[in-house]
């Protein structure tokens, strides 16, 4: 009777050391969705908001200027007094000039009137043909000197004018280069106006990447203090000379659209772009490194398993890989843990992998 319990508990025994092992425990795992990229970004740029067209304007005579009546900033309309010009020199030549003009215009009174009465004296034939002709030419060089006059007091009283300077079309004060109670020449710059209607975006890239812009190059365009004002900008032109100390050329951008947050002077955030083949970037805690091949998890989210797979990669940075093929836009790649995978090992996605 002891001998069968023994055997009995023998083969108990061997019938528990037959069964299978518990199956291994479900692994969490962060993750990414594969997504292919068709644009190469070229850097990064600080720059501004400015018009494209400008106009360094001054008065059209010299003198001291009287007063400045706008400030940087102020919108001006068409027509608007910006300064004015101590007008005092340009008011004694205008009095100069009338004057001139009335001894002229007497002259032409007494020449007419010699005229006529040599002109009477011959017709009776009691006067000269010689003094006729003296009265007439007179009267011709009187009347040339009152038209010159005539011309005298215009330009005296345009130059009396132009002590005003105003704008001709609407624009907005950018800079003032003189001040109140300063000597200016005529032509000299006094005040920058910019046309707000027509906005460009301004920003200096270094010389080594403007000979090496691809012709599709895209600028993408954001505020810097509010980065969902955007717009896309191609290139109008740039500086054809590096500048000697930044070794930097300014490239001027004519923006798709202008949003209303694009006032002049906004500090913007330039970013290159260009289109290229379609591929496809990884995390680089992606790859697994074995036997001198590089490879990634996949997960299959039908088993919630993974499976390690082959790619060849194209570039690789501290934090991003970019690869040719072996993984396919849409599929998920296990992003962190992979040295401690198994092929056909069961998964969760962690509800805070990116999507």
């Amino acid at each position: 009777m002891k001998r069968l319990l023994l055997l009995s508990a023998a083969v108990l025994l061997g019938a528990c050391s037959k069964e299978e092992a518990p199956p291994e425990p479900v692994r969490p795992v962060l993750s990414v969705e594969v997504k292919a990229l068709n644009q190469e970004n070229l850097g990064r740029f600080a720059g501004s908001i400015q018009a494209r067209y400008e106009s360094n304007v001054g008065f059209r005579v010299p003198g001291r200027i009287a007063s400045r009546n706008v400030d940087v900033g102020a919108e001006v309309q068409k027509g608007a007094l910006l300064a004015t010009l101590d007008p005092t020199d340009q008011q004694n030549q205008l009095r100069s000039a009338q004057g001139d003009l009335a001894r002229v215009q007497a002259q032409l009174i007494n020449a007419q009137a010699n005229a006529r009465r040599q002109q009477e004296l011959f017709n009776r034939g009691v006067g000269a043909q010689a003094q006729l002709d003296i009265a007439q030419t007179d009267l011709k060089t009187t009347q040339a000197s009152l038209d010159q006059a005539r011309a005298a007091v215009n330009q005296a009283q345009d130059q009396l004018n132009y002590v005003e300077l105003r704008t001709d079309h609407k624009a907005i004060v950018t800079a003032w280069s003189a001040e109140a109670g300063q000597v200016v020449t005529a032509g000299q710059q006094v005040v920058t106006l910019a046309q707000p209607d027509i906005k460009e975006a301004v920003i200096d890239l270094p010389d080594t990447l403007v000979d090496d812009l691809p012709a599709d190059v895209v600028f993408q365009v954001a505020s810097q203090l509010d980065p969902s004002i955007t717009s896309t900008a191609i290139v109008r032109e740039i500086e054809p000379q590096a500048q000697s100390a930044t070794r930097t050329r300014r490239a001027r951008l004519s923006l798709t659209d202008t949003p209303p947050g694009f006032h002049l002077g906004t500090a913007i955030s330039v970013t290159l772009s260009s289109e290229i083949k379609p591929r496809l970037e990884l995390p680089a805690s992606a790859l697994q490194e074995v036997d001198g091949k590089t490879r990634i998890w996949i997960v299959d989210p039908q088993t919630q398993t993974v499976a390690p797979r082959e790619v060849s990669l194209i570039s690789r940075t501290d934090d991003t890989v970019v690869v040719a093929n072996g993984v396919k836009s849409g599929e998920r790649v296990v992003s962190a843990g992979v040295n401690s995978l198994k092929p056909g090992q069961k998964v969760r996605i962690d509800e805070g992998s990116p999507q």
